[in-house]
């Protein structure tokens, strides 16, 4: 692990973020995850397939 890693690690610590920005990262991870969960669940659809174009 790179040493920068602690340094940032330590800041964080000292100036944790505000809620709201916590909230905000907590729902993009949910969506993200609720994305691959509803491709995982239906399927990826044909038509957004990539298609190989003829030279």
């Amino acid at each position: 692990m790179n040493p920068i890693w602690f340094l940032r690690m330590a800041r964080w610590v000292r100036n944790p973020p505000s809620a709201g920005r916590v909230k905000l990262v907590l729902a993009v991870v949910a969506v993200c995850v609720a994305i691959v969960l509803a491709e995982k669940l239906f399927g990826f659809p044909a038509w957004l397939a990539p298609q190989k174009l003829k030279p």
